[in-house]
């Protein structure tokens, strides 16, 4: 049985996000470390947490920029305002890290598993691949999609005088 056309041309679509969005995702980790470290040698040789504080901003500007442009860049609404999408994208972010947070939870506190190894596995394998997924979908529903649910502030109604 043939795969309708544009049903495939929906999979690859979706694949070409898939492989942009783990390129992002790496290049924004790699900012990560990358800023952190140089931040921790020098700047803020004294403050390891104002370190990451900053690694942290800086990578989520750049996943940000590289998914606003680059994986999703044909779903953008005209006219997307960019600090709108830039709170979207902060506050998916933020429900991404709860979510690798509360594995290590689960893990730690209530199932028990207090090694180092376990905190690792669930919150850095477990915890970023859920969050990961989360973010990928939340991105392409609510952050990046021309279709999403739109925050509006209603304007007043405009007075008219007249002398």
């Amino acid at each position: 049985m043939p795969i309708e056309t544009s049903r495939l041309s929906r999979l690859t679509s979706l694949a070409r996000q898939v492989v942009s969005f783990g390129a992002v995702g790496g290049l924004a980790f790699v900012v990560d470390i990358s800023v952190y470290n140089v931040l921790r040698a020098g700047a803020l040789e004294g403050s390891p947490i104002w370190s990451k504080v900053v690694s942290v901003a800086v990578a989520t500007v750049v996943a940000w920029l590289g998914n606003r442009y680059l994986t999703f860049w044909g779903e953008r609404a005209q006219g997307a305002v960019a600090w709108r999408e830039g709170l979207l994208f902060a506050a998916m972010n933020v429900v991404g890290l709860l979510i690798a947070a509360a594995c290590l939870v689960v893990s730690h506190y209530v199932l028990g598993f207090t090694s180092q190894l376990a905190d690792n596995i669930s919150g850095n394998v477990v915890g970023l691949v859920l969050g990961t997924a989360f973010r990928f979908f939340a991105y392409r529903r609510f952050v990046f999609s021309a279709n999403r649910l739109r925050l509006t502030v209603p304007l007043p109604a405009q007075r008219t005088t007249t002398i």
